[in-house]
């Protein structure tokens, strides 16, 4: 999969990095050569939203499991969210220690955002130097303490600061009136109303979503900083994000795959593994998010993994209200967001901007990561984009095993994975000791 399309090639790889691009049988002898057969190349994909909580909170999900599930799953390059962990990415002592824990443990190349959160602005100048990709804020309650959301005021003290230094700003979008207005709507829900889905999806409306974006245009605009909306799930929001583009504003959108392929009418009453926020809607509104990927109105799909233990996603109760917020899907991102895609007319070469190029381009790591291309990282994914596979969680990398794709049947199954020209996957293995990286921004 190459960035004028697919066709049969050989990928020359020198020192970790693409020497050349050639034809399929420009290989001279004496070579060491390994053959992909029918099977498709791809670029590594790079997952802009990942939440691995560690230090502090690695009983949800570590480094050493998340890279794992991201090789398994044809990632290459993963960005790191600055909460769950504890402490949280805010402050450089804060950073620092989060890179002392991934020492050691990555078997994919990983960068880091910094959180802004209300008072860290003097933090944040320390945080770019440090090396973090991109920042990230809540607009809302983010449902840990340590991680407090911003409001306007906030906003406008820290975004000049990172348009100065041309660093994107990644927003939770929701906001909580809207919230607030539906849950006093709701009441006092008994135990058996609270497995009820729907009560979930009504307690965070649209227009929580749809009135954050309306802000985030706003102070992008008044700012000049670039700002990505992260797991958008309200269609009614693409008009806002049209209008913006339109308009020149630096504004840009995700979506993850559990927005692409489930529907709120389909998830099961007490099915608190499908439950994350803002929460999976009803299928038009999954076709309609469809129709912002063939516009490139959203830019990106991304996977937003955030698995925990089963007990705080009430598996035995099926509370939604009290459930964990979040899906562990880094291992199945590809051949989930594909199963989807190809149905609905999306060729390989879409599927690769999606996932790969154009996630690179946001955290600034175009240069090197995101397609095969001399002088790129020789990232690399082998797959077979038309075998099937049938999802068993126990055999899933990540650390919770709980997945609203279990027992599902997906196409596309990856059989190796590379990262600068080493195989971190291969025939269902992890070969040789991690080899990850991490990655600064503005350091080759």
């Amino acid at each position: 999969m190459l960035p004028d399309g697919v066709r049969a090639a050989s990928v020359h790889v020198r020192d970790g990095v693409i020497a050349r691009v050639d034809a399929w049988d420009a290989v001279p002898p004496g070579l060491v050569v390994e053959d992909a057969g029918e099977r498709v190349i791809s670029p590594g994909l790079v997952d802009t939203h990942v939440h691995v909580n560690e230090p502090g909170r690695t009983e949800w999900e570590g480094f050493w499991t998340a890279t794992r599930a991201a090789a398994a799953g044809g990632v290459t390059t993963i960005v790191d969210m600055p909460l769950n962990a504890s402490p949280p990415t805010t402050s450089l002592r804060a950073f620092e220690a989060k890179t002392a824990a991934a020492e050691g443990q990555l078997h994919v190349d990983v960068a880091l955002t910094g959180g802004v959160v209300p008072d860290n602005a003097h933090e944040l100048r320390a945080l770019l130097e440090a090396g973090c990709v991109a920042f990230k804020c809540f607009l809302v309650d983010s449902g840990v303490s340590d991680f407090a959301h911003v409001g306007e005021a906030h906003l406008a003290r820290a975004m000049p600061l990172l348009a100065a230094a041309g660093a994107p700003l990644l927003v939770h979008a929701e906001l909580g009136g809207p919230i607030d207005a539906a849950l006093r709507a709701q009441g006092n829900l008994s135990d058996a109303e609270l497995r009820r889905y729907v009560h979930w999806l009504e307690a965070r409306p649209r227009e929580a979503e749809n009135e954050a974006v309306d802000l985030v245009v706003r102070l992008a605009r008044a700012t000049g900083a670039r700002a990505h909306v992260v797991h958008l799930s309200s269609a009614d929001a693409l008009l806002a994000l049209r209008a913006a583009r339109d308009a020149g504003v630096g504004v840009s959108a995700e979506t993850c795959p559990h927005y692409l392929t489930f529907a709120a009418e389909d998830v099961p009453d007490g099915a608190t593994e499908y439950k994350c926020a803002p929460p999976i809607r009803e299928r038009h509104n999954r076709e309609r998010l469809w129709q912002a990927l063939r516009e490139g109105l959203i830019t990106q799909v991304v996977t937003d993994h955030s698995p925990a233990p089963a007990s705080l996603k009430c598996a035995d109760s099926g509370d939604f209200a009290r459930a964990w917020g979040g899906i562990g899907s880094l291992e199945l991102g590809l051949s989930a967001t594909w199963t989807e895609a190809r149905g609905r007319g999306f060729d390989l070469a879409r599927l690769s901007a999606l996932m790969s190029a154009e996630p690179a381009r946001l955290v600034g790591l175009d240069a090197r990561k995101g397609s095969i291309a001399p002088g790129r990282d020789a990232d690399l994914v082998v797959w077979d984009p038309d075998a099937p596979r049938v999802v068993e969680p126990a055999a899933l990398e990540q650390r919770h095993k709980l997945t609203p794709y279990a027992r599902r049947t997906l196409t596309g199954v990856v059989h190796a994975t590379y990262v600068r020209g080493r195989a971190v996957y291969a025939a269902g293995a992890h070969p040789g000791p991690p080899s990850g990286r991490l990655l600064r921004r503005g350091k080759a």
